[in-house]
């Protein structure tokens, strides 16, 4: 049995099991919420190696040495670049996503329910399906089965996109920002809409002040939410990328999306938040709409986010901390101990506990953290439900715990994403 392009072993990758593929000397090991930690497999490929990959909430994208891209996971929103109808059993296997032959790849992003890639002429394409305007393909359009060109960005050169639930940012190589789809909260700053706070988000207390509601108590949380639900469906939706017009002349270094709110590392070191703040995740004070600055005591390196918590690599300038000065700070939703720390959660605080290890990369879940350290080594924290975070236990770690069963590898690059982690590592 042969899985195309991958080699004369066939790889089946199922959502329910850890596994991981072999590439030559580099080893992927993909851990999912359900069993004991990652698991080797055996399935040696005699293709091309895995070089990067992206996690999204319940599929996974792969790109290898040939600069082909590989897709595997869900696909009820066509984010695998294959026919929705298609087997669901098929789904599993990790197969080259159409439409992209022609194209080398040399990034790719997914997220929930949508997928993008970037050529090395600095294209962008997507596919999946979203009602919120995510895919930037023009207006009203909602779904694409197969890879698209965002036409849009087609003057640009384009080296990252970053999806959350129905925003997405994407970043040019000469540090430019442009931003589209669901715009509520100021999520993708103002890109010629009116900036307009949701009425599910605290911040939406701004424009609910005045307003006078009937009864008391339950009734009147639930008129508000009812109201809040109902203003939705009328909140702009930017359908094509357009620039983000309050950082024009401000060259950007880097970018995420939350689930409904965004993060922008300026080159000048200044990391700016904009969104939903219901969890504390835009780690500010000052809860205007828009981009604004974080309120860090450390210099910014590298930016990641979870579910509703944000985190950033920092060089802290202080003699307590050793190995190079980085450390990580963590701010946003707390509930299973994602930040890795105690204190308040609104706003930046340091992780403690990492031995002398300096962390390099750092990624969020949707309940758990992942890191990645200079020496290769991957520390965990937050929810452990299902065996997420690969220890074996199903209790949660309060603080950054070693992941001792890769002790025998040289972990390139560990991602986690909603449920599930993928791990690049080099035997």
């Amino acid at each position: 049995m042969t899985c195309e392009g991958f080699g004369d072993v066939a790889v089946s990758i199922s959502p329910s099991s850890p596994c991981l593929f072999l590439g030559g000397s580099v080893t992927l090991i993909a851990t999912t919420g359900v069993g004991f930690g990652p698991i080797q497999k055996g399935f040696f490929v005699t293709g091309p190696d895995i070089t990067s990959f992206s996690a999204g909430h319940y599929h996974s994208l792969a790109i290898d040495s040939r600069g082909g891209l590989w897709a595997w996971g869900r696909n009820h929103e066509s984010q695998l670049g294959r026919d929705p109808l298609a087997p669901r059993d098929s789904w599993n296997d990790p197969k080259r996503v159409e439409g992209l032959d022609h194209v080398n790849i040399c990034a790719a992003f997914a997220s929930g329910v949508v997928s993008a890639a970037i050529g090395s002429d600095g294209s962008v394409w997507v596919w999946g399906k979203s009602k919120r305007g995510q895919l930037g393909l023009g207006k009203d359009i909602i779904k694409a089965f197969t890879p698209c060109r965002v036409e849009a960005l087609a003057r640009e050169k384009m080296c990252k996109v970053s999806f959350g639930w129905g925003h997405a940012l994407a970043q040019t190589e000469d540090g430019k920002l442009f931003g589209w789809g669901y715009s509520a909260d100021g999520r993708v700053g103002n890109v010629g809409e009116s900036l307009e706070a949701s009425m599910l988000d605290s911040n939406a207390n701004i424009s609910m002040n005045g307003k006078q509601f009937s009864g008391s108590g339950l009734d009147v949380a639930e008129q508000m939410v009812l109201e809040g639900m109902e203003k939705e469906k009328d909140m702009p939706i930017g359908w094509e990328p357009q620039l983000v017009e309050e950082l024009q002349g401000v060259e950007v270094k880097d970018i995420v999306c939350g689930l409904d709110h965004s993060l922008v590392l300026c080159r000048n070191g200044t990391l700016l938040s904009s969104g939903s703040n219901v969890y504390g995740q835009l780690g500010r004070a000052k809860l205007d709409l828009g981009f604004l600055p974080v309120d860090l005591t450390a210099h910014p390196v590298s930016i990641s986010f979870g579910l509703g918590h944000s985190l950033a690599i920092c060089e802290v300038l202080s003699s307590d901390v050793e190995v190079d000065g980085m450390s990580i700070f963590s701010w946003g939703w707390n509930q299973c101990s994602q930040l890795g720390r105690e204190g308040p959660e609104n706003l930046p605080l340091m992780i403690e506990g990492w031995e002398a290890q300096a962390p390099i990369s750092v990624s969020g879940g949707r309940v758990h953290s992942t890191a990645v350290t200079s020496n290769g080594e991957v520390w965990v924290w937050g929810c452990s439900k299902n065996w997420r975070l690969g220890l074996g236990s199903s209790s949660d770690e309060v603080e950054p715990t070693l992941l001792d069963c890769l002790k025998d590898f040289n972990v390139l690059q560990a991602v986690s994403d909603f449920d599930h982690n993928l791990i690049l590592v080099d035997e």
